[in-house]
């Protein structure tokens, strides 16, 4: 990600249909979040703090005591500066604003209403929180990430003396300039590692370049303490006062080390994610909701890419991604259901099972109890059933014996073909 060869690799991948991505359900927090992160772990980040109302904003920037302040709506969305609200307000990011009275009035157009920027698309996503800080007067911009390298099997620091552009704008231009320092996880950074990093990013002077030393210390020790998986810092300052103030961060973090980390994944802000994903998480099924009509209930993300695939090519669209995974159980079946059907545009299910470790008649018995619960008996919209594997025969036994109405497809190709069919039958009988 922070190199001009992995940003290429990134690009191709998007450039790719979206039947290629895996799902990951990765924790992404606001940007006042990640400060508070920051700030508690001794780095040093722009002076403020966040309101829910407007007469909150009003306190936070009358106690900021400065006339040159910043309001940033709290959406989880690139290009908030250029977005717009569904009121008619533009602007997520106001710089440069004056008097408390005007934070007010900026938060009130902006608290409650929609933001939509490019990433949001025209649904746009909720504002529940604006960021008020003072302006950090910048000398200079520079750029600094910690993240975990397989190459490098363990840290490395990511460094420029440039900054307040992307890395990859940076490594494109001048490659030289990029700075990689790995660290022994074993020994960590010490303070000659820190000191040999800042003298490279080029600060003023030596006081400074200390200063800097002492917050880069204090982004790796917020790097493993908090298990991130990446911790990027643009624009890395140096103030027009001789100080440091890390002003923007984005941090990933280890999904695999939540049991360790919880009160920082209690913050996942669920109101900036699709309804659809959040159900899902909770029963931990892998899901991506995508455009088409065909819901696709597979096990293996391998498989759900070829399912996928074939329903493309017999002129079909799928409309997500829903991997049960290899140790599912009837209820996550059963609630796996209840998701796709709640999504309007779904026209059609395609279940499609390869019972290596999970059980045929487990997904077969899902299917009935969802007929019961979610239907009351009888799918809505045409229900295509391919199983092979693990007790198969078992499955086959129940499906054939319930009143349940689905169409069982022999092979893969087979069941795609019946689920277009289906559809066009059950549309020409409308």
């Amino acid at each position: 990600m922070l190199t001009k060869s992995s940003s290429a690799l990134a690009r191709m991948a998007a450039s790719r249909i979206a039947l290629r991505t895996v799902p990951a359900r990765s924790l992404n927090l606001h940007e006042y979040q990640s400060a508070n992160i920051l700030r508690a772990h001794g780095v040093n980040t722009p002076k403020g703090d966040v309101a829910k109302t407007p007469e909150e904003a009003f306190t936070i920037a009358k106690s900021i005591g400065s006339t040159n302040m910043v309001i940033k709506a709290q959406v989880l969305a690139g290009g908030r500066g250029l977005g717009h609200f569904d009121n008619g307000f533009k602007g997520g990011v106001h710089v440069g604003v004056k008097t408390p009275e005007e934070i007010k009035e900026m938060a009130g157009k902006m608290l409650n209403a929609k933001l939509i920027t490019k990433q949001t698309g025209a649904a746009g996503r909720i504002c529940n929180t604006v960021a008020i800080v003072e302006t950090v007067l910048a000398a200079d911009e520079k750029y600094v990430a910690v993240l975990m390298d397989r190459g490098y099997g363990g840290p490395v620091v990511v460094a420029s003396a440039q900054g307040g552009v992307t890395i990859e704008d940076i490594a494109e231009k001048n490659p030289a300039a990029i700075i990689k320092y790995p660290i022994n996880i074993t020994k960590g950074m010490s303070a000659e590692d820190a000191q040999i990093i800042a003298t490279q990013m080029k600060f003023s002077n030596a006081k400074v370049t200390a200063i800097a030393a002492t917050n880069l210390l204090a982004l790796y020790d917020t790097f493993i303490k908090c298990d991130c998986t990446m911790l990027e810092i643009n624009p890395f300052c140096e103030t027009v006062d001789g100080d440091i103030c890390s002003v923007d961060a984005k941090i990933g973090f280890d999904d695999n080390a939540e049991f360790r980390q919880k009160e920082i994944h209690a913050q996942r802000d669920t109101s900036q994610e699709d309804a659809l994903d959040v159900e899902a998480a909770k029963f931990d099924l892998n899901f991506i909701n995508l455009d088409g009509n065909i819901a696709c209930l597979v096990n293996g993300a391998g498989l759900a890419m070829a399912t996928m695939d074939i329903i493309k090519l017999h002129g079909g669209e799928p409309a997500n991604f829903l991997d049960l995974g290899g140790s599912v159980k009837t209820p996550q079946v059963v609630a796996a259901f209840k998701i796709l059907n709640s999504d309007p545009k779904v026209e059609g299910i395609l279940v499609n099972i390869f019972g290596g470790i999970v059980n045929c008649a487990t997904v077969a018995q899902g299917i009935l109890d969802a007929a019961k619960e979610v239907w009351g008996g009888a799918p809505k919209v045409p229900l295509v059933v391919r199983l092979q594997g693990n007790n198969v025969e078992g499955a086959m036994e129940l499906m054939k014996n319930s009143n349940v109405k689905c169409i069982l497809g022999d092979d893969l190709d087979d069941a795609a073909t019946k689920m277009v069919a289906a559809i066009k039958a059950s549309k020409a009988g409308k």
